[in-house]
């Protein structure tokens, strides 16, 4: 089973090869918890035969499980298959802010910026904000997984990013569509997430542009997706077969993200 997962996720390797600086020696006491947690979980420290007390032993093991871990979401993602949505009624108000830093860092974007496109796209011409609010757009009340174990549900309007992606001439056999952001984020997702029909480049939450908070000019919304995969103030789209990696994702966190 573990060789046809390799088979069909060639991009394992580099995901392996930034994990090994990524976990960087589990120095952060959560991490450590994890892998204790995890690794004694079912018996897996017997069955590996690695000592909880070795920093290496627990940093190799968190590796493989991490690269199984995305092999084995990906390989069970249904491109066809929605999250559930809901009525106006059920939405989480106020949503929550959420992001590596505090509200009050959220940055202040001018209304002449510029979306860049780079990498496996036909044509690379940046896309101003009026350009993008004239896209057909549509909206969908989904709900927001956050890794830290809290849920909220919100109402995300924008353009079908498979949409866009086809609008660009964007290579869609490619491996990785990658995002950098205006508040020093960045991420990447799988092409079949890129694909699927609730992924929306959003500029309106709740029927109103994009609060900064919540990451105007705009954010991907994935449902599918855990909440650290979804970016906001995106400023670059790329597409890649490069493994690009991500702000939480080179600290250890798991690449496919699936929620």
């Amino acid at each position: 089973m573990i060789r046809k997962i390799k088979l069909l996720f060639p991009h394992e390797q580099e995901i392996i090869k930034d994990a090994t600086r990524l976990l960087g020696g589990l120095q952060n006491p959560s991490r450590r918890l994890f892998g204790t947690r995890a690794l004694t979980l079912g018996g897996l420290s017997m069955l590996s035969g690695c000592s909880l007390s070795d920093s290496e032993s627990v940093e190799t093991m968190l590796k493989t499980m991490s690269r199984f871990n995305d092999g084995v979401q990906g390989w069970l993602f249904d491109p066809t298959r929605l999250a559930p949505t809901y009525d106006d009624s059920m939405i989480t108000r106020p949503f929550p802010f959420n992001a590596f830093y505090a509200e009050s860092e959220v940055p202040d974007i001018e209304d002449d910026y510029t979306l860049a496109l780079s990498g496996m796209v036909a044509d690379k011409k940046a896309w101003t904000l009026e350009a993008l609010y004239a896209l057909p757009q549509t909206a969908q009340i989904t709900r927001h997984i956050c890794v830290e174990g809290w849920s909220a549900i919100g109402k995300w309007g924008g353009v079908p990013f498979r949409d866009f992606l086809k609008r660009v001439g964007a290579d869609t056999t490619a491996k990785y569509v990658g995002f950098k952001c205006a508040d020093d984020y960045f991420t990447s997702i799988d092409m079949a997430t890129a694909l699927h029909p609730q992924t929306l480049l959003t500029f309106t939450y709740d029927g109103q542009r994009l609060p900064a908070k919540y990451g105007y000019p705009m954010k991907l919304r994935m449902p599918t997706k855990l909440g650290y995969k979804n970016p906001k103030h995106i400023t670059e789209i790329f597409v890649t077969n490069t493994y690009p990696g991500g702000y939480w994702e080179d600290q250890g966190y798991n690449w496919f993200g699936g929620s």
